[in-house]
């Protein structure tokens, strides 16, 4: 094993017996109970997808669904020690039995990943549902064979936009501009508008915009204004960048060990869990819009004065024209020869979409 990744799973190790109690297992015992209980790594802490959906699932629904019989612990990858670019390797070897992993950060190291969510190819969630089913054979059967990983079910974070301190009317306004980017893809749009891509961690986002690092950002329409975005920039676009993928999974050895009951329940239930994030997320992107603008439709954040740039017949053609011409290339360039047959074999067909053709 190479040098870093065992310090990164000692380290990793490390941090989740802190958290858990215990490490190696996909079980915890419990010293009181005869209740068996699960380790869980979720998504990002704070935000709705954790809070509302995964939480109280594994925290209180699991052990009513199986009776009382097994039980759940959950903590966001972002508070629990755990690189989020590393979490599929450790998933991979089994310091993290269950993990969810952001699809910007696993597609880093494994470009071919990225397909179903590159900048600009879904410009509304049923156009993103369409080109992930037709996806998703592959990424289980990657998953399953390249990393012992098996994939349990896919979220979706709210509709991933562009926030802008200063005024803007189009896509095209963004030219000569520093734009806050979160992955490759992102800054392949971003440097097709002429602009210019910042990669910064969400933590940093508000402190980035307020030292001039960067003058947009591009993050969910909600999670934009969780942060307070809605006081520190004055526009708001309404054209889905991307969408914020998750990849929830097992460990493929803590999967098969888990007793056949439990595994019915889960897979009966996680598609259930899968679908109620989605549906969240739909009504989160516009809610986020609306508490944005100050719109009474706002109940769950807190209500700014953006002004909302609609995403009109010209910037719609610009998104394809910008995707066929540099976002898929330089995917397929960082993907390699392979991914060229596939996009063709999988997204390529759902979307009509050739590599390297006009729009």
């Amino acid at each position: 094993m190479h040098p870093r990744l065992q310090i990164l799973k000692a380290a990793s190790a490390w941090a989740l017996l802190c958290l858990f109690g215990g490490a190696g297992s996909a079980f915890a015992q419990s010293p009181v109970a005869p209740v068996q209980t699960l380790r869980i790594v979720g998504g990002l802490a704070g935000l709705h997808q954790f809070t509302r959906n995964e939480e109280p699932f594994w925290g209180k629904e699991l052990l009513r669904l199986t009776g009382g019989k097994y039980a759940a612990e959950i903590v966001p990858f972002d508070r629990a020690g755990v690189p989020g670019p590393e979490l599929l390797r450790l998933m991979q070897f089994g310091v993290v039995p269950f993990g969810t992993a952001l699809l910007s950060n696993v597609s880093a190291q494994n470009p071919d990943l990225a397909a179903p969510d590159l900048a600009g190819l879904n410009p509304d969630l049923s156009t993103l549902r369409k080109n992930l089913a037709a996806f998703r054979p592959y990424l289980e059967k990657t998953l399953r064979d390249r990393h012992g990983v098996e994939l349990l079910a896919v979220y979706i974070y709210p509709a991933q936009v562009i926030f802008c301190k200063n005024p803007l009317a189009s896509l095209a306004d963004l030219a000569g501009r520093r734009v806050r980017v979160s992955s490759a893809t992102q800054s392949d749009f971003v440097s097709a508008l002429n602009a210019t891509p910042v990669l910064v961690g969400l933590s940093q986002l508000i402190s980035s915009l307020n030292s001039g690092a960067t003058e947009c950002a591009i993050t969910g329409s909600m999670s934009g204004n969780t942060l307070g975005l809605h006081e520190f920039t004055s526009h708001i676009h309404s054209m889905p960048v991307t969408w914020g993928l998750a990849l929830f999974a097992a460990n493929q050895n803590a999967w098969s060990a888990l007793p056949g009951d439990l595994r019915a329940v889960l897979a009966q239930e996680l598609p259930k869990l899968e679908a109620a994030i989605w549906s969240e997320s739909e009504r989160e992107t516009a809610e986020g819009f609306a508490c944005n603008r100050g719109l009474p439709a706002c109940t769950a954040g807190r209500k700014g004065r953006m002004t909302e740039v609609a995403s009109s017949v010209q910037d719609d053609k610009r998104r394809r024209e910008l995707f066929a011409s540099t976002v898929l290339p330089r995917w397929l360039q960082r993907c390699g020869a392979r991914c060229s047959e596939l996009w063709s074999q999988t997204i390529g067909v759902a979307s009509g979409i050739k590599p390297n053709a006009a729009p």
